[in-house]
């Protein structure tokens, strides 16, 4: 049975708090007060204006409870039905126009519940408007309901007082069994996420990471739901205890509770037609569109939900899209992609810069009799299409997965890797180095790309997108101690064990190759480090220079925590300094993330000058001026190579037949796809080619 309880109407609009919660010597409004006090010089109304607001067919439960500006115009108020406090700013005799929709200034059939507005609002056709502050030109127009209540929490996983901890949101990642959850708040960061949802064995660090989120918000109910200054909301259903920043841009939504929805001038967000939203935090400057689904979610900003997606129990990392799928208990690093109708992808962390093709079924094939366990991915990841794996399954950055049904678990150590399943011989496939071999267009395409497209104003993380940095370096070290033990043929073909959890062969193909290249790319990133380190400091000399690279000896082990590189060290630093109360808030774990950011390229080039060391097996005092030199020789030798291949892997699709036979000569295939000859892409690249000879050449005479 529906438990509906009767209240007298002139109790409508008051009592919003129960007394038991208020403050003692406050009223239910103090919070209201704290919150909007650019209201304190507004008057009540004067007998005129009262007058005109009746004649308009306006009602008031009390029109001594209603405040206004010096500026007020009655006459722009029309058939509103006011119940409890309301204040209301400047209105003028003016239309607003926003993308084409127009709204004359004023209030406009709509009942109006305990509310402030600021000036120049327009409000048309709102059935129920209640406890909300408004800002200036705010445009609000058809709207069911729209209202806050006592208890609204915004999308933040926080409880009051008198509340069950039980009704805590919590957002369950990584993990359909909700062992790794975390509580959402406003402000959280792809690498707060992973913190905590990474080290479950640290039980005092888990109870700080609470603390932490409970110590941002004071818990106290009667906070008013606000609207920012410019907010245009239009022909929406239900929006319930949810915060709006300014400039945001709402049409057609479904239902949006208990969200947060981040927006400024810089950084506009926008919430399109069909969108069902419950339970998140939506950061600057994201995009919600069409259909969306999202439930107990938070959203980095700039990233993207479009075409039906759904996004339950996960975490978006900033620049990144999801359209037209499902994504269930997941932590998604920066710069994912996933597009396409029938991809899926559940219980999953992807650590960044990853793309999900057509047809990719990542999770929810239950292997097992409980919860689906999880699948960990470095930088890179790219199933092809149709791509199925099972759970647990981990792979080394920069994997590409060719299409097929995988039948068991894989666990990957080799990055930059194609993993093919060979059903007709029944055997796992691995080649390691593919990117190198035969798709250097898209791996350095996608390097530039993710630059291009970091859209964030505010970078509270310093995030990598180059190919070949201390994740990846070591992921090479790694790989190379296993290549290093095979045993391939004449063909370079070598088989190995403990890729799959199965019985059948693990090939590994092109073992030599794949051996010299990585041995050629730690010492390309070395020389790259260098040359970037010369240029910044101006050195005179090559003694003068050594001098300032790191004493040390020891590659550094490295965590990529939310996108941002940050060595092993420092994140257990961090974790001693929040356990022994050194670190007591969020923002203080904020505040690490910025000064890592500041030592980032310091920490990098010590690590680039270790790495070369230990892969060349040499002591610093073997680190000659004429090993220098022949260094920044291999490193133009290597540069070359990689630029040849990134015009070969681009000229292929210009030689193809298979390409071709879709246009009727040449010309009409350069008007269709452009010419590779005008690739700009490529032009940049040879352009840097050049760059890099004419910077070596300099630096070779300077460190004499």
């Amino acid at each position: 049975m529906n438990i509906i309880t009767k209240h007298p109407v002139n109790n409508l609009g008051y009592n919003f708090v129960e007394e038991k919660y208020i403050p003692k010597g406050k009223d239910e409004y103090y919070l209201r007060y704290l919150q909007n006090p650019n209201c304190s010089g507004y008057r009540k109304l004067t007998a005129n204006e009262i007058e005109v607001l009746v004649r308009n067919r306006n009602t008031s439960d009390d029109w001594n409870k209603i405040f206004v500006s010096s500026a007020f115009n009655p006459e722009l108020v029309k058939n509103c039905k006011f119940y409890g406090l309301i204040r209301i700013g400047k209105l003028e005799a003016f239309y607003l126009e926003f993308h084409n929709f127009k709204l004359p200034v004023g209030l406009y059939n709509s009942t109006i519940i305990s509310c402030d507005f600021g000036n120049n609002v327009c409000i048309e056709n709102v059935n129920s408007l209640s406890h909300y502050i408004i800002g200036n030109e705010v445009m609000i127009a058809n709207v069911n309901e729209m209202a806050t209540t006592e208890k609204a929490k915004f999308g933040n996983g926080v409880i009051f007082k008198g509340e069950d901890e039980n009704i805590r949101v919590w957002m369950e990642l990584c993990n359909e069994n909700g062992g790794r959850r975390v509580i959402p708040f406003d402000g959280m960061l792809a690498g707060d996420a992973y913190l905590w949802s990474k080290f479950r064995d640290q039980e005092q660090l888990m109870n700080k990471f609470k603390e932490f989120t409970d110590n941002r918000f004071v818990p106290q109910r009667g906070r008013y739901g606000t609207i920012g200054d410019r907010t245009v909301i239009k022909n929406c259903k239900i929006i319930k205890d949810v915060l709006i920043g300014t400039d945001a841009y709402l049409k057609g939504a479904n239902k949006l509770k208990n969200l947060t929805i981040n927006s400024d001038e810089n950084r506009t967000s926008q919430i399109g037609e069909g969108c069902e939203l419950v339970n998140g935090i939506i950061g600057y400057g994201c995009r919600i569109f069409y259909g969306v689904k999202a439930v107990r979610f938070v959203m980095a900003a700039h990233s993207q939900l479009k075409y039906g997606a759904r996004l339950i129990n996960s975490y978006l990392g900033n620049n990144s899209t999801i359209s037209c799928c499902e994504v269930l208990n997941s932590l998604i690093f920066p710069a994912h992609e996933q597009h396409h109708n029938n991809s899926f992808l559940c219980a999953s962390l992807l650590m960044g810069q990853s793309n999900m093709a057509a047809g990719a079924t990542i999770g929810s094939n239950h292997n097992s009799r409980s919860a689906d366990g999880e699948l960990i991915a470095g930088r890179g990841f790219w199933p092809g299409l149709c791509v199925s794996l099972k759970h647990n399954s981990k792979f080394a950055s920069f994997t590409i997965i060719a299409k097929g049904d995988f039948p068991a678990e894989l666990n990957i150590p080799v990055p930059f890797s194609l993993v093919s399943n060979d059903v007709s011989n029944n055997q796992l496939v691995v080649m390691p180095a593919y990117w190198f071999m035969y798709n250097m267009y898209a791996l350095e395409r996608n390097a530039h790309k993710y630059v291009d497209r970091d859209k964030r104003t505010t970078r509270a993380q310093l995030i990598e997108y180059n190919y070949l940095a201390p994740d990846t370096i070591n992921e090479i070290f790694t790989s190379l101690s296993h290549l290093q033990k095979l045993q391939p043929n004449e063909k370079g073909i070598a088989n190995t064990k403990g890729w799959e959890n199965n019985s059948r062969n693990t090939i590994v193909l092109k073992v030599p190759q794949s051996i010299a290249i990585f041995t050629e790319l730690v010492q390309y990133y070395a020389a790259t480090e260098f040359l970037r380190h010369i240029q910044q400091n101006k050195f005179s000399s090559f003694d003068e220079f050594k001098k300032s690279l790191s004493a040390k000896i020891q590659r550094s082990e490295w965590m990529n925590i939310g996108g941002q590189l940050i060595q092993q060290i420092a994140v257990e630093k961090l974790q001693s300094n929040i356990v022994h109360q050194k670190v007591k808030s969020w923002n203080e774990v904020h505040a690490f993330y910025a000064e890592q950011s500041a030592t980032y390229f310091t920490d990098k080039l010590n690590h680039a000058y270790t790495a070369l060391l230990e892969i060349q097996t040499i002591t610093p005092k073997q680190f000659t001026p004429a090993f220098f030199n022949q260094l920044l020789e291999n490193s133009v030798a290597t540069r070359e190579w990689m630029c040849k291949g990134i015009y070969e892997s681009r000229a292929k699709d210009y030689r193809n037949p298979f390409r071709k036979m879709a246009y009727s000569n040449s010309k009409e295939m350069n008007q269709v796809v452009g010419r590779l000859e005008d690739n700009s892409f490529i032009q940049e690249q040879m352009g840097q080619l050049e760059e890099l000879k004419k910077q070596v050449k300099s630096v070779k005479r300077k460190l004499k």
